[in-house]
């Protein structure tokens, strides 16, 4: 990197900075199949003055238009600001090339941003631990540390620290750019482990990029209790055991958890103290390339956990008071603290802050060839109170004092780069709130997620699986729950995640079933009306919730196949077992078990669903059939027909469903006996649609007590 490249990059330093002030629809028509929805082109914001897509779209927001433009006019001063005289954001994007240690072409280099520090020493075995004036720091301008060192100081593989000087006191601390920590085996101490390979990794698949137009079905996984052994697991056994369970399932994107680094396993990765480096529990950097390589190879794309909401408290491993100040990365006084999750608040108002972040993404995108990021945590980050306890029922509440403009920006700027290295990146926002925009492209004055995730609608199948039984299940709310979402904003719609696996909670299989799960789910024990229900009600609630998508799928790893038992990590209350942090697969194997059943569904489901695109957004989803009392819903999407029969005990012979002309065939039917169910619909079936009057049609069809199928028009 040049001198004055790194001139630009530290040219935002001097900058001042800003401080932040019910029920269904009616039946629609019978629509004709969807058309391909034509590739958004990458944009830009608009333009002081012009008309805002978003405002267009939703009338609602105009009585919000001026908040809505002062934000965006705010983002484009940041990025003007951050920016200087570099030709892009993502030029900017590249701290990672100037912080830390790195090998020169005759040594090394190590920089660190400590504003408060007086003294800064790198300490480790190339030093027996002690204070050399040859690996003291020197300071530069803005609070950038430098130390330059032979190419025999330092070797591949040792371990180092640093260790800070501050008035007043003075501690040891990790580099906060470092890209590799381990812990000590008998202290737990964490150090840094310089990781210089002399052959680094060779990409096998180095030309692979998704296809942005194919809608995401995205397995959720965590590597370290992915593994049927109750102990940590690693990326090589995930890319060797997991990985080809993954495709065989269906799916076309992998979504990574707990990748940064986080001393604490049962925070579930959530808790991050270096965010440049891999958890060195599951591998080495090199073993995580090859399992997304491998994954690019089998043509899936692969997302990961980012954590840039907050950061773990601890000190000596983390970000918390490095220099021996609280706001270094964080907010001062008590905004500087998440009491909720005891953790530290970044202040994504402070240029250095942003550059720390906007560079972690572009790190994560360039150095492992990830292929974009579920964005954790984004409704804490925009709001003053976390969001925590506020209904978000007012439009109001989106614009009010209460939102962290600065955040909003931070996470604008984020999408811009991402995007402008990767067009095809996936990102996905994880908010509660329903923040208006966040979802919707720069170009209609939105904040640039590919995105957001549908929380909304596993939060309403928990609270329907707790509190009410399937036979008064509301058709009508349930309808609306599982389609409401902004009509200008994609949604990862899902039944449930690791949200729903963790203890305190249970999965779906584990409301259903109770304690039958452990004695009614061989193939050979009596039947179980029990075992039964469970089987088809949760076919049917996936179904209805992948066939309503707004525009991609998701599940947690095993949840697919009705993995018995919740997610506890090892800890004090448990003993430190391992036993509920794994994943049965032999559950999903066993032909003798039922779980294979709920394994077998989901495949076909998935396949229907990437075959005909029926999760393009392109494809409007058209209610042809709402009837409480016969409990049936029926809707159109495309060329499919989906009917779905919740009654516990009526079927119906000849049920009447006006329609598009012309033959129908059986594409799916969750009551198949090869899906666990009672096989009272023969399969491939073709139904002929009869006249009602002239340009009006129907098709009778047989629906089985609590089962769906799916037609396709021809």
């Amino acid at each position: 990197m040049t001198n004055a490249r790194i001139s630009e990059l530290l040219s935002w330093m001097r900058s001042p900075r800003r401080t932040a002030a019910g029920g269904p629809p009616p039946p629609a028509a019978p629509a004709a199949p969807c058309a391909a929805a034509p590739p958004l082109a990458a944009g830009r914001r608009p333009e002081p003055g012009a008309p805002l897509e978003l405002v267009a779209r939703d009338p609602y927001l105009s009585l919000h238009e001026p908040v809505m433009r002062r934000r965006l006019a705010a983002i484009g001063d940041r990025e003007r600001q951050l920016r200087g005289n570099l030709p892009s954001l993502a030029e900017f994007a590249a701290g990672h090339e100037y912080f830390g240690l790195h090998r020169t072409a005759d040594g090394w280099v190590f920089r660190e941003w400590a504003p408060h520090a007086e003294a800064i020493w790198l300490v480790g075995d190339f030093s027996d631990w002690e204070e050399r004036p040859a690996f003291r720091l020197e300071r530069r301008d803005h609070g950038v540390w430098e130390l330059s060192l032979s190419a025999t100081a330092v070797r591949h593989g040792q371990h180092y620290q640093l260790r800070l000087r501050w008035p007043g006191g003075g501690g040891q601390r990790l580099p906060a750019w470092g890209r590799r920590m381990v812990q000590d085996e008998q202290t737990k101490i964490f150090t840094a482990q310089v990781w210089a390979p002399e052959q680094p990794y060779l990409w096998r698949n180095p030309e692979f990029r998704r296809d942005p137009q194919t809608p995401p079905l995205i397995y959720e996984a965590h590597i370290g209790m992915a593994q049927e052994e109750g102990k940590v697991g690693s990326y090589r056994e995930f890319e060797l055991a997991v990985l080809p369970r993954i495709v065989k399932a269906g799916y076309n994107t992998l979504q990574l958890m707990a990748i940064q680094e986080h001393p604490y396993y049962g925070s579930f990765g959530y808790h991050v103290t270096n965010f440049f480096a891999t958890s060195s529990r599951f591998g080495t950097p090199e073993e995580l390339k090859s399992l997304i390589d491998a994954a690019h190879g089998a043509g899936l794309a692969v997302i990961m956990d980012l954590i840039h909401s907050h950061a773990a408290k601890n000190e000596a491993e983390g970000l918390s008071r490095f220099d021996g100040t609280p706001y270094q990365f964080f907010h001062a006084g008590p905004r500087g603290d998440h009491l909720h999750w005891d953790s530290r608040c970044f202040d994504y108002g402070k240029p250095e802050v942003l550059h720390f972040l906007i560079s972690n993404c572009r790190y994560w995108l360039d150095e492992f060839r990830f292929d974009g990021f579920r964005f954790d945590g984004i409704t804490s980050m925009l709001y003053l109170d976390h969001g925590i306890g506020r209904p978000f029922t007012e439009y109001g509440q989106y614009f009010d004092d209460n939102v962290d403009d600065d955040a909003l920006a931070y996470l604008a700027l984020a999408n811009q780069v991402i995007h402008e290295l990767r067009p095809d990146a996936l990102t996905v926002a994880e908010d509660v709130s329903g923040m208006p925009g966040l979802a919707a492209p720069p170009e209609h004055g939105g904040f640039g997620f590919d995105y957001r995730l549908a929380m909304g609608v596993p939060d309403y199948w928990i609270k329907l699986l707790k509190e009410v039984r399937d036979e008064e299940w509301p058709l009508g709310t349930l309808w609306h729950e599982v389609n409401n979402r902004r009509p200008d904003e994609k949604t990862v719609s899902y039944v449930e995640s690791h949200d729903q696996a963790i203890v305190g909670d249970k999965t779906t299989i584990s409301w259903l079933l109770d304690k039958e799960i452990y004695t009614g789910m061989s193939v050979l024990s009596p039947p179980s009306l029990v075992v039964a229900r469970g089987l088809a009600l949760h076919k049917m609630m996936r179904l209805l919730t992948l066939a309503t998508a707004g525009g991609a799928w998701l599940d947690f790893m095993g949840n697919e196949f009705g993995h018995p038992e919740w997610i506890d990590f090892p800890r004090a209350g448990n003993n430190w077992s391992y036993h509920y942090a794994r994943r049965q697969w032999h559950l999903r194997d066993d032909r003798l078990l039922k779980y294979h059943f709920l394994g077998d569904f989901s495949a076909a489901m998935l396949a229907l669903a990437a075959d005909s695109r029926l999760l393009d957004p392109a494809c409007a989803v058209h209610l042809i059939r709402h009837d409480e009392g016969d409990r049936v819903l029926a809707f159109t999407r495309g060329p499919y027909l989906f009917a779905f029969n919740f009654s516990p005990e009526r079927s119906y012979t000849d049920y009447g469903f006006e329609v598009l002309p012309g033959k129908y065939t059986q594409a799916l039917d969750t009551d198949a006996k090869e899906f666990g169910g009672f096989g009272r619909l023969a399969a491939g079936q073709e139904h002929f649609t009869r006249p009602l009057a002239a340009d009006r049609h129907q098709l009778l069809l047989y629906l089985p007590s609590r089962s769906a199928q799916v037609l396709r028009r021809a």
